[in-house]
């Protein structure tokens, strides 16, 4: 879902239903990985788990200011003036792009780095 919804987006195919659609995917992925449990004692897994808890909110604010990229709901209270048409141009203008590419790349960090760890941490006890 969220690669589907990304795609579209990006090339334009129906961007006020897909952006939904990326925003639903993020937060099933979210609430996917916060059902997985570390129970262990390594302070390693356990700092990754944390890492990934921050990729996962970045996910999330993707898929939100997507949503508000697509609908601008908070435009017309927050654009009444021309500072305020830039505050919102900078904090809210495509920059799902940035907390998508945060989110990614900690993913990506934390998903090789606990294969890691865990197979030292087998070998070891082998």
């Amino acid at each position: 879902m969220m690669v589907a919804g990304v795609g579209c987006i990006v090339f334009g195919i129906m961007p006020k239903v897909m952006s939904i659609v990326f925003a639903i995917g993020t937060i099933s992925f979210a609430l996917m990985q916060m059902c997985q449990v570390y129970d262990g004692n390594n302070i390693t897994l356990k700092r990754l788990r944390r890492i990934m808890i921050f990729a996962n909110i970045a996910f999330i604010i993707s898929g939100l200011l997507m949503i508000e990229n697509v609908y601008h709901f908070f435009f017309p209270f927050v654009a009444n003036t021309m500072e305020g048409y830039n505050n919102y141009v900078h904090v809210v203008h495509n920059n799902w792009v940035v907390a998508l590419l945060v989110g990614a790349v900690l993913e990506i960090y934390t998903t090789h780095r606990i294969g890691y760890v865990m197979k030292k941490e087998e070998e070891q006890n082998s």
